[in-house]
């Protein structure tokens, strides 16, 4: 089995408690883990993969928290930084329907470093980058770039999510699309929403939008729809696979869920040229990732969400 490096943020998301999606009104908020490469890794440990987080938390009590958490998913932490910058905050609203708002208070994750010596572990894995906070600079965002050329070099599998969040780009939406379309070019996988698809494309239709996508350099795309499923595009087709069919009560990492399940069957191929080559197994592990996304928005917060194996299964 392969590993999956996810690169990014980990940070502590204080859900707001009985209110809806108005964070003035709220006085009561529920400290989860979060952060969406850290909840990838810890999709892929819950269903028995090798999930290898790397990114950084400060050097205070809620960074040891989410360190804890990675580690008792089985995330493999080892690569993990501590900086003396205070762990990044974000606090989630939740509105009836399980739809979010986010407003971020950022901090360590920034502080990522570089470190040449772990291209050395990536020959033939996989890299997954989620980049909710990777492109707002610091040095994270310099780590970023740099560990997408080492895996390119070193052959993985690159999966490129842009976890676009509106409260980070206000007003600089431009920006975004610009810092994201290395990563869209050079990815095997894309996993967008249907509004980071438009975004990015500057399409409305979402079969021209993956078109587009397609011409940036994007090889396979899927754009998750929520309970209508996920559109899978590859050169040669388009299909939408249906999702199974659950009352959500918090949609927080159903796309991490997704993507984690996805890249864990890929880690489980003996080559990747299979998920190219044959779309019938594609669209069978699409069709499995998606029931992880909708299983992980019956539950509160997102890694105490993530299905298990035998929940997956089930």
């Amino acid at each position: 089995m392969k590993k999956v490096f996810c690169v990014g943020e980990l940070l502590i998301d204080f859900v707001a408690e009985k209110q809806g999606n108005d964070l003035s009104k709220a006085t009561e908020f529920s400290k989860k883990a979060g952060g969406a490469p850290a909840n990838v890794a810890c999709a892929i440990s819950k269903l028995g993969g090798k999930g290898v987080f790397v990114g950084s938390v400060g050097k205070d009590p809620f960074g040891s928290f989410l360190l804890n958490v990675l580690k008792k998913e089985g995330v493999d932490i080892s690569l993990a930084q501590v900086s003396d910058t205070f762990t990044t905050l974000a606090f989630v609203s939740l509105a009836e329907d399980g739809e979010r708002d986010f407003v971020f208070s950022r901090g360590a994750d920034k502080e990522l470093i570089y470190d040449p010596a772990l291209k050395k572990n990536f020959h033939g894995n996989i890299l997954h980058l989620g980049a909710a906070t990777a492109l707002l600079g610091g040095s994270l965002e310099k780590a970023y770039a740099k560990y997408l050329f080492d895996g390119l070099i070193k052959e993985m599998f690159i999966s490129f999510d842009p976890n676009f969040r509106g409260d980070l780009w206000k007003d600089n939406e431009q920006e975004f699309i610009k810092k994201c379309m290395p990563f869209i070019e050079k990815s095997h996988l894309c996993k967008f929403s249907l509004e980071e698809a438009q975004l990015l494309s500057g399409k409305t239709d979402m079969y021209e939008a993956c078109d587009i996508l397609h011409e940036i350099g994007a090889e396979i795309i899927t754009i998750t729809l929520g309970k209508e499923g996920t559109l899978v595009s590859s050169e040669n087709f388009k299909k939408i696979v249906p999702s199974i069919i659950v009352k959500p009560v918090d949609t927080t990492g159903a796309g991490d869920a997704f993507i984690g399940c996805l890249l864990y069957q890929i880690a489980n191929l003996d080559s990747f040229n299979q998920v190219f080559e044959d779309n019938n197994l594609l669209l069978s592990m699409v069709q499995k990732a998606n029931k992880a996304g909708a299983i992980t928005t019956t539950n509160y917060g997102a890694i105490i969400a993530l299905p298990t194996k035998a929940q997956l299964e089930g």
